[in-house]
């Protein structure tokens, strides 16, 4: 079956998961992409969890699926020849390495463009190519220090505290995704590629601010602080109950008109600790003590029923296991099973963008290291087998 993107070749240079993720989703649709590794692996295959074999789950595996695998050695002169060869019938190279760096000039969008002056060059950094800190290092929780999204998460008098997943790592990703296809889109017209410029710190920034704590500041004068649970201007939080905990996000008069009801506490209607959005926010200790007496005699089933027949949203707080028997989870294929020759049966992330028409899938597992060297070199190049294996004994790939 026919996907979206079809006929589009990318270069995977990048490593751990922003990039690497990047072009998972761009394979996951079609393109064929090829990831170049050191002949000795990235290090990122050093990150668990692992499998039996030893090979990572996730950076290894998981971000993978659906690529190809070569060695190349960038340090060789002949190694950069051999990309400039690979990047002359490419449409997109997808690269994290920080500016400044000899990897960073092997991957600078001027010179690439003299090779192949269509070649989309995807550049994805923890601050961006540009700025007083475009040579720092950068990381998931550097990025989510310094937007301030930390300094509002956790409780408060607790220190500051990272949400338990690389989330800015995932949608910086994501963005470097679209950032390509928007490049794609525009070389249609022109016929000409560019530079695609994405930063993990930005992105931190922009969700930071788009969430309204920069103008809750700048406007108000209102530092935003730490609410556990809570939500901003529109009431959440997680209930403990006699089994476990739910979640309940109540947005809005009319939500709120409901979930008093519910509570049997009409009265609150009216209360004017209560009146608004604003006020629930503001006033959310006293909001979290009158659900939680409701709610605390109570098991997640009962409480999920009452809120489900209110139409109030709701979820119970699931553990790993619990999750995976989420109804949804097979109904919308969102786990899938791969084999591997060493590590065995490994299961990876389905497709998160549904098409109807082009849909996307896992076709294949992960290439293991260097898998693809001959169909790409052979095969692509034209290279020979004496070619390959000199290569080889000269650590060139």
């Amino acid at each position: 079956m026919k996907r979206a993107l079809d006929g589009i070749k990318v270069l995977d240079m990048g490593g751990y998961i922003a990039a690497p993720y990047c072009c998972m989703m761009l394979a996951d649709h079609g393109a064929e992409v090829i990831r170049i590794e050191p002949p000795g692996g990235k290090v990122d295959r050093e990150l668990g969890p692992f499998a039996p074999d030893g090979q990572s789950m996730t950076c290894g595996l998981s971000y993978q699926r659906n690529k190809k695998n070569i060695t190349l050695n960038l340090r060789t002169d002949r190694g950069r020849q051999i990309l400039d060869e690979l990047v002359r019938g490419t449409d997109i190279l997808v690269h994290n390495s920080p500016k400044g760096t000899e990897e960073a000039d092997v991957f600078d969008y001027g010179r690439l463009s003299k090779v192949n002056s269509a070649l989309i060059v995807v550049a994805v950094s923890g601050f961006g190519q540009t700025g007083p800190y475009a040579e720092r290092p950068c990381f998931d929780a550097i990025a989510q220090a310094m937007s301030g999204i930390m300094s509002f998460t956790g409780y408060p008098g607790d220190p500051p505290l990272r949400p338990g997943l690389n989330f800015i790592d995932f949608n910086t990703g994501a963005r470097a995704a679209l950032g390509a296809m928007l490049a794609l889109h525009e070389r249609a017209s022109s016929g000409v590629g560019q530079l695609v410029d994405v930063a993990l710190f930005d992105v931190a920034f922009a969700m930071a601010a788009a969430s309204g704590c920069a103008s809750e500041y700048l406007v108000n004068g209102e530092i935003r602080k730490a609410v556990g649970n809570g939500g901003f201007y529109a009431y959440c939080c997680s209930v403990r109950v006699k089994d476990g905990y739910v979640v309940m996000n109540i947005v809005g008069n009319n939500m709120w008109r409901r979930m008093c009801r519910v509570l049997g506490r009409e009265d609150m209607i009216a209360d004017p600790r209560f009146k608004d959005n604003l006020a629930r926010y503001r006033n959310y200790r006293d909001v979290d003590g009158i659900i939680g007496e409701w709610a605390k005699d109570q098991t997640v089933a009962e409480v999920m029923a009452v809120l489900d027949k209110a139409g109030l949203p709701c979820g119970p707080v699931n553990d790993v296991p619990a999750s995976l028997n989420v109804p949804q989870v097979a109904a919308r294929e969102m786990l899938v099973e791969l084999d591997y020759p060493e590590s065995g049966t490994v299961p990876v992330p389905g497709v998160e963008i549904k098409l109807s028409r082009t849909p996307g899938r896992v076709a294949r597992r992960a290439s293991l290291l260097g898998e693809d060297n001959d169909a790409v070199y052979g095969d692509g190049l034209g290279y020979s087998g004496d070619d390959l294996k000199k290569f080889k004994e000269q650590k060139i790939i």
